[in-house]
């Protein structure tokens, strides 16, 4: 992770700006004049925008917005700030602007508790959202349940992008043992072979998010979910999540080490760049950070897609998301800025390198760039499989919508440490699978008498 940092930009024109809105008062008396529809001076009025976000793992993409919010301050006479914190302290910071009614007028949203929880909080942006799908196609279904609220008709967020997860994994180990990680019985089954030979598998079990996203990807993928497609009934305590929970717990002993008990997110990247990690389930930036550091290293590693299970093949992909504050200084030049940068996808997906997927059906028309032919990567069609992602993942509240309760079972890792009970045995699987039952009934009850 990065320290924050920020970049600004000098006004200097406004005339592609003020071409959209009308420049002075006296723009709206000439359309009045010429019986001219009135045309609102609140965009060329504003001097300002801050946006906040995440300190990418992919810093190539922050360089790439970055330069891109400057120079569309330049053409439109905005001063532009952009701040960047790690994800894991996006919460606490949009719980400190929400208490006070000020800090930034974007703010992008990483993982969970985010719109959702802060619905009163934000502006509707579903206008937004009906101009890109008329432009850029529907929304994925992974793009509502980030989004929007199914009860109130509420988008309190423009659906960014999801991050994918697929597997990560050495070819040349697996080749050995006459097998490829396509399974999660795979994953344990290899794991233990690999792990026996000196290379285990990693799969974090500590309060960070690739856990978050990996263990619910498991469940999803024996039928089990912490909800049902109502989003209203708590379901995690069943035959499907303990059979899960018994299988986390055989690959805990069998196919990994107890440091992933203390692992944060970019601790599985770092075990797979040291040489001795035969398979993670993360993004690609851990991928790209190896192909700059060791080459070699990164020609033997192979993306494939999540793990399937005797269900389905369903991984939970990290939402991000931007909200526009209603206590935002500057609402309509916050909206104006989310326009352009959607209309500039294709490039904001290039300079990810394939990291951001999109949420709009046609924002990147396939053979995807970077994904169908990387030239940097050995062979050039490794990433192709991602391509399909929007296939086989879902986020937070699967099967049914997302909501404050999903988001803020996530947040508080409850998935997470059921697994990491029994693993440790710190419980049974059955007491480990009835303590998150009880757990997140509360929580949903909760949010139920809101």
């Amino acid at each position: 992770m990065r320290s924050e940092r920020e970049i600004s930009t000098s006004a200097v024109t406004r005339r592609g700006f003020l071409k959209r809105v009308g420049a002075t008062a006296g723009t709206a008396a000439l359309a009045s004049a010429v019986s001219l529809p009135f045309v609102s001076t609140a965009l060329a009025q504003v001097k300002t925008l801050k946006i906040l976000q995440w300190s990418h793992f992919v810093p190539q993409y922050d360089k790439w917005f970055d330069g891109f919010a400057a120079e569309w301050g330049k053409k439109n006479g905005v001063t532009v700030t952009v701040d960047h914190i790690p994800h894991l302290e996006l919460p606490a910071r949009a719980a400190a602007e929400v208490s006070a009614g000020a800090g930034h007028d974007i703010f992008a949203f990483n993982g969970s508790g985010g719109p959702h929880l802060y619905e009163k909080h934000v502006a509707d942006l579903g206008s937004l959202v009906s101009e890109v799908e008329k432009k850029h196609g529907k929304v994925h279904q992974i793009g509502r349940q980030i989004a929007y609220n199914e009860d109130t008709k509420v988008w309190s967020a423009l659906p960014a992008y999801y991050i994918s997860f697929p597997g990560l994994y050495r070819k040349d180990l697996w080749d050995e043992i006459g097998m490829k990680p396509d399974t999660w019985e795979d994953i344990h089954v290899g794991g233990a072979k690999l792990k026996a030979k000196g290379a285990p598998i990693g799969i974090a079990l500590g309060h960070s998010v690739d856990p978050n996203l990996s263990y619910r990807s498991m469940l999803w993928s024996y039928g089990a979910s912490e909800c049902d497609q109502t989003g209203k009934r708590v379901t995690i305590n069943s035959k499907e999540t303990l059979e899960v929970v018994k299988l986390v717990r055989a690959i805990y002993k069998d196919a990994m080490e107890p440091e992933v008990l203390s692992w944060d997110d970019a601790s599985n990247n770092r075990y797979l760049a040291s040489g001795r990690g035969s398979w993670i389930h993360n993004p690609i930036s851990a991928y790209r950070s190896i192909q700059k550091a060791t080459p070699e290293l990164a020609d033997k590693i192979y993306v494939w897609k999540t793990p399937a299970g005797p269900i389905r093949r369903l991984a939970c992909g990290a939402p991000n998301s931007y909200v526009v504050w209603r206590f935002a200084r500057n609402k309509d030049t916050a909206i104006e800025f989310l326009r352009y940068w959607t209309d500039n996808w294709v490039a904001a997906f290039e300079a990810s390198t394939g990291y951001n997927h999109p949420l709009f059906e046609n924002l990147v028309p396939k053979p995807m760039p970077i994904l169908s032919n990387d030239p940097t990567s050995h062979p050039a069609d490794k990433l192709q499989v991602l391509e399909t992602a929007d296939e086989w993942h879902a986020t937070y509240g699967y099967p049914g919508p997302a909501g404050p309760a999903s988001d803020e079972v996530a947040d508080n890792f409850i998935v997470v440490d059921m697994m990491a009970k029994a693993a440790t045995d710190k419980a049974t699987p059955e007491e480990a699978v009835a303590w998150a039952q009880k757990e997140i009934e509360l929580i949903y009850k909760k949010w139920s008498a809101a």
